[in-house]
């Protein structure tokens, strides 16, 4: 079964996900093989389209496109899960950096879908990295052809009606001040210093999205010492229910004292089967205290500490299936997480 009849088959879960999520958030966590794709929905009906994955061409372990193929995988997948959340348009796309398999599948879905506002951190620096020339020259001219565009501040929150959702990061600048109380964080007596890697990574977009006492986080490829200041010498977040494993999981993500800032009841990952989800990175996730750890694949990575079958999206190879994983969030502070190829959904209470 290839990766669209394996999207298709969830329509009728997913949508009766949606049905029953009424006026909660909606978070769908898309399968684009080690690149990002999230969308929510919420509960006013608008929409947010986080990344877009990789462009028709270099998509790792995406069979080759036929001969004038002008859609790829990456798109494909995201405008099956627009369908399954039963939207004919989305409000925002906010492109947390220029990297390929962030922005790279734009050009493909702009003349497939409406996009009322696009979102990001404004343009790279001038020499900017390899890995930004070409999927930034193909988002340029697609994004000057929008009506219209947002280059939002850190501290600024982004217009979503019913939703929180502030900026914490954005072209290299953090938070000055904490979200919350700001309290001295002990676990950074032993913080590793990892230097960033000198690509767009430090320069992602980086957004805490709050409904009622539920809280998500999104860092976009954050790593290194730049996720450490977020939380040390202070907790500048606070505690957060849901938390997108910065940089899919690589390397330069195991920041423990991030975690023991974020407290997450839940850490996603959004690897593919041989990307992102490196063994130091999933043993920060694995003995975060009280969290589940939850995957888009189970890596193939040597010495990978995957988390428990129920609670990992895809376990083949990268080239055939294409499930999601599906968080909803009541404004109360319960959520609950659901895995749609193993029917299995675990509900998380309001952290008290």
């Amino acid at each position: 079964m290839g990766f669209r009849s394996a999207a298709t088959g969830l329509v009728v879960l997913l949508l009766s996900l949606t049905t029953l999520a009424g006026r909660d958030l909606t978070i769908y966590f898309i399968d684009v093989e080690g690149g990002q794709s999230t969308l929510l929905v919420t509960p006013a009906g608008e929409s947010m389209l986080i990344d877009t994955g990789y462009a028709i061409r270099g998509q790792r372990g995406a069979p080759p496109p036929p001969p004038g193929a002008t859609i790829g995988r990456d798109a494909l997948r995201i405008l099956d899960t627009i369908k399954m959340a039963g939207l004919d348009h989305i409000d925002y796309l906010l492109i947390t950096h220029f990297h390929s398999d962030h922005a790279g599948g734009v050009p493909e879905l702009a003349p497939r879908i409406p996009i009322g506002t696009f979102i990001d951190y404004g343009d790279p620096l001038n020499g900017f990295d390899r890995l930004t020339v070409n999927s930034f020259r193909a988002y340029e001219p697609v994004r000057a052809a929008a009506a219209h565009h947002l280059v939002p501040r850190v501290g600024e929150r982004l217009p979503l009606k019913g939703v929180e959702a502030e900026v914490v990061s954005s072209g290299g600048s953090l938070l000055s001040k904490p979200l919350g109380d700001g309290e001295a964080n002990p676990a950074c007596v032993n913080a590793e210093d990892q230097p960033e890697d000198g690509t767009e990574n430090y320069r992602s977009v980086g957004v805490l999205f709050r409904y009622g006492a539920f809280r998500f986080l999104d860092l976009g490829d954050l790593s290194g010492n730049t996720l450490t200041r977020l939380a040390c010498p202070r907790n500048m977040i606070g505690h957060v229910s849901a938390y997108l494993i910065a940089h899919h999981g690589d390397y330069d993500t195991s920041v423990p004292s991030l975690y023991a800032a974020l407290r997450p009841q839940v850490s996603i990952m959004n690897n593919g089967p041989t990307r992102g989800g490196d063994k130091e990175a999933f043993t920060a996730a694995r003995t975060a205290p009280d969290s589940d750890l939850w995957q888009l694949h189970s890596s193939r990575i040597a010495d990978a500490a995957n988390a428990p079958d129920d609670f990992i999206a895809n376990v083949d190879d990268g080239t055939m299936t294409a499930f999601g994983l599906v968080l909803t969030a009541s404004d109360n502070g319960s959520f609950r997480v659901t895995n749609p190829r193993r029917s299995f959904t675990k509900s998380y209470p309001k952290r008290h």
